[in-house]
């Protein structure tokens, strides 16, 4: 028997919301994670900028933009001047992930493996490609463009079945938050079975090695 069959699977759940600079800032390791044989990632989308969570982006760019240069120094990530002129900068802008959030809870249904796909697809275009992702149609056309045509229709007009799912995920995410004292995002809850607990998620921005060595699967 290999050590690799030997080895538990973890389950790390990873609470994130696709308008959060620090998740965006993480999201080249967590796809590495993703990929990872020992490694049952779980994406969960908290709403934390949805809803209630949502804000204006006028007094507050600035700030953003002070932010997102110690991300971009501690993971190497890029924020471009694109979203600094059309995203932070854009009149009557709004820091709001309902609809980035719908279409990453989307994703989940019609397939799943991909959901982690998605959200980088979504994170760099605004990030990168500075994106207006708070519209319904400019993410549907990403999603169109990675091929996932149910999950972009869904952004657009929404079911039933998807909403009632985004009330279940959310009410699961801040359900989680509460129980292991989670302030913010991004999170990782670590485990086996039942056996689960919070860890320290400053080692995303370190990259994938790091990260592995502190689940001890290095």
């Amino acid at each position: 028997m290999t050590q690799q069959s030997m080895t538990k699977t973890l389950t790390l759940q990873y609470l994130f919301d696709p308008l959060c600079g620090w998740c965006y800032g993480a999201s080249a390791t967590v796809a590495e994670l993703a990929k990872h044989p020992s490694i049952e990632l779980q994406p969960l989308a908290t709403g934390l900028f949805s809803g209630r969570g949502a804000r204006s982006m006028e007094g507050f760019a600035a700030q953003a933009w002070q932010a997102d240069q110690r991300i971009a120094q501690l993971s190497g990530r890029a924020f471009s001047e694109a979203y600094r002129r059309d995203v932070l900068g854009a009149k009557g802008a709004m820091l709001d992930s309902s609809i980035a959030t719908r279409a990453v809870t989307a994703v989940s249904m019609e397939a799943p493996e991909r959901v982690i796909e998605a959200l980088k697809t979504i994170q760099e275009a605004r990030y990168v490609g500075g994106k207006d992702i708070t519209s319904a149609t400019v993410v549907a056309e990403l999603l169109r463009g990675l091929g996932l045509i149910q999950s972009a229709a869904l952004v657009i007009e929404p079911d039933e079945a998807l909403l009632r799912l985004l009330e279940e995920r959310t009410a699961e995410a801040h359900a989680t938050m509460a129980k292991f004292h989670v302030q913010g995002v991004p999170a990782l809850i670590v485990g086996t079975g039942d056996a689960r607990q919070p860890m320290n998620a400053s080692a995303l921005y370190s990259g994938t090695q790091p990260m592995l060595a502190a689940l001890g699967l290095a």
